[in-house]
């Protein structure tokens, strides 16, 4: 088995899609008006539109009704992307804050209130963890 994708379901795709690749800076690939994907070397962020959930089952999935899951993006230096994300993203959870595990964390929410986080590994075992 292989984790390959995670998908958020939004009222407005395009809204999210534009905030993602700011945020990012990765070009999202267009399937059609009501989903596209941001495809990254380890995994692809899916959006979906509410219209596309009852292809799957109706009311399975709530836009902006997330309280549990936390998108997370490895970064070279989460610090510089802090500082360019400052006036672009309006909601920061937490500043740039090294945790017990050995990264650098940035929380922030997406328009639709998602968690996101940015981290950089920053003591030898965190690093090695995420080595290429």
């Amino acid at each position: 088995m292989n984790f390959v994708s995670l998908r958020v379901i939004t009222d407005d795709v395009a809204r999210l899609v534009d905030f993602y690749e700011r945020a990012t800076g990765v070009p999202a690939v267009w399937s059609t008006e009501d989903f596209a994907e941001l495809r990254t070397a380890s995994a692809t962020l899916a959006i979906g539109s509410t219209r596309t959930v009852p292809l799957f089952a109706p009311g399975s999935a709530r836009p902006a009704d997330n309280h549990s899951v936390i998108l997370e993006f490895l970064v070279d230096d989460v610090d510089g992307v802090h500082g360019n994300l400052t006036g672009f993203v309006e909601e920061f959870v937490n500043e740039p804050t090294t945790m017990p595990w050995g990264n650098r964390t940035l929380l922030f929410r997406d328009p639709d209130g998602n968690l996101v986080n940015f981290f950089t590994p920053v003591t030898p075992a965190a690093r090695e963890k995420f080595a290429r």
